[in-house]
Parts: C-alpha cells; structure tokens; sequence
C-alpha cells in the first residue's frame, strides 16, 4: 500500500556524459560517473536525505524538507566545482529539485506529481546550474541561499505554466554574467509578462506565447509543424517558453541553422538557443539550401 507525504524530490545528472564516453572510452566514463553518483549520494545522506535510484548518469534523491534538499543541491555544485579529481576532467552536474507530496511505495520507490516537476526542472537546468519551483524556496524564508527568477516553464499535467527559479550556489557571486535581474521570492517582483513568438511557414502564421504547450517541428504528422523533407527528422526540434525567453531546442540528426537579425547563421545541433527579435530556422540544412521551407520568426 503506498502512501503520501510530502517531501523534496532532487535529480542531479552528469553533464556532457556523451562527450565524455566518446572521449574517454566507455570503462574510464563509467567509472568516473560512478565517481560523481557517489559523492553525490553521501552529499545526500549527510542531508538528512535517500537515494532512490541511479538512472546511468543521473540520481534521484528524496529529503525531508524543502531546505535539506536546496542545501544539499548547494554542496554538490560546491563540491563537484572544488574536487581536483572532477575539475581536471571537466565534470560537472546540473540539478533540479520540488518539494511536494509524492507516493512513496514499500519497495522505497517514490512516484506523483511531485517527483514530475522535479524531473522537469533538471531538464531545464544547465551545467552547474540549480533550477527550482519557485513555491519550494517560498518555504524556505531567509535561511537559504540567494534565488534568481527563471520566468515561467510549463510543467506536465498543469493546466498553466509555473514559477521556477534559479539557485546560486556560488559563495562568491562577484564574477558572475548576470543575464537575469535579482528579485526575492515572495516581494512581488514579476517578469514581464505577453510574450510572444510568431512563425511563419508557406502562408501559415503561428503564434505562441508564455502558455503554449512546446511546439514541436518535424517530418512526421504528429508534429505541430510538419516539413516534409529527406534531410528533417521525424522530430526534428522544438521551441519552448522556458526560463522567461522562447527557446528551440534541436533533437535531429542534421541539426537546425537559425539566423537572428543579420547576424550569421548558426548551427544548432543536439543543443538549444534563444530565439530574439526576427531571424529564420530551417531544419536539416543550411537556408540557401532549403529556401521553400524556412521558417521566420519574430519574438516580442
């Protein structure tokens, strides 16, 4: 019989672990993954916390409290920032933790909402990067660390899009790029809000916006946008409203070639970019190849 209680779910995952297969070999790349899962996982108990399982790079953990859990997502960006052993192969992690009620079977395991926006935020979070709902650290009050709003992300089985936030574990923020403006949770502070993105693709307009369910683009049917031709994949890429700005995120074989304003064009494989202002995309190859099926954009 499960039962429900209400707890931080936290998933860690080793960035750039493909690369790192490729370049180390697979028996080396096992073994310092296996390296990062442990030192994450005694991070973790030294929290209070479990872990519940190890998914080839990635962990998932389960804490009691909302601070346990940001804390220790703290201490593993610190540690994996300050090892010698991981700092001279470049490893590093990205996290994304929530704390809400999740079903916690017998066997241990853990399943619910809870645990599907925690999985969401790790997605959304880059390389020595903590991203958080922004109602978790609304708990916490002044005993944890600093917090930068993300803008908004839609989440799986909710209806609208929800606050997230960005974790900065650094004790020493004085070099950091700051491209998000500070506010504190709880001071009313808003990102601004009516964005919208608007395709264009042979005489069909599109428009997205903050609410929108992630658009997807690809050779397939089932897609949101379909662009049939040899060189697209079947699902090709996808634009997203995530951490406050419209993003495409490339999953395709031949990758994606953006141009923004009059800049060059880009390529963008296996990776994503900011879509700002007007540009065009075009899937698979490069514009001047596929001048009949460039998509322009503009984004206010």
């Amino acid at each position: 019989m499960s039962s429900s209680r209400p707890q931080t779910i936290l998933f860690a995952d080793v960035s750039g672990s493909t690369r790192l297969f490729e370049t180390k070999g697979d028996v080396e790349a096992r073994r310092l993954i296996a390296a990062v899962l442990n030192a994450l996982t005694i991070i973790c108990q030294q929290h209070g916390g479990r872990v519940i399982k190890t998914i080839g790079d990635e962990i998932m953990c389960t804490l009691p409290a909302a601070l346990n859990g940001v804390l220790a997502a703290c201490d593993m960006q610190r540690k994996m920032a300050r090892d010698i052993d991981f700092v001279r192969d470049n490893l590093a992690v990205r996290i994304g933790l929530h704390h809400g009620d999740a079903l916690e079977e017998k066997d241990g395991d853990v399943y619910g909402d809870a645990v599907n926006t925690a999985a969401r935020m790790a997605s959304l979070a880059k390389r020595e990067q903590i991203v958080s709902t922004a109602a978790t650290v609304q708990g916490i009050g002044g005993k944890g660390p600093e917090t930068r709003s993300l803008g908004r992300a839609r989440v799986s089985g909710k209806l609208l899009p929800i606050e997230i936030v960005d974790v900065v574990w650094q004790e020493d923020t004085s070099g950091m790029t700051m491209v998000q403006s500070a506010i504190k949770i709880g001071d009313g502070g808003q990102q601004p809000a009516g964005a919208k993105l608007r395709l264009r693709h042979r005489g069909k307009v599109i428009e997205l916006d903050e609410t929108s369910e992630p658009f997807m683009m690809g050779r397939e049917a089932t897609n949101d946008l379909m662009v049939e031709a040899d060189w697209v994949s079947r699902t090709h890429a996808q634009i997203e409203f995530k951490r406050g700005h419209f993003m495409i995120t490339d999953r395709s074989t031949n990758a994606s070639y953006v141009r923004i304003g009059e800049d060059d064009e880009l390529r963008v494989h296996r990776d994503e970019l900011h879509l700002r202002k007007s540009g065009t995309i075009s899937l698979g190859q490069a514009v001047i190849l596929n001048v009949q099926d460039v998509i322009y954009f503009e984004a206010d």
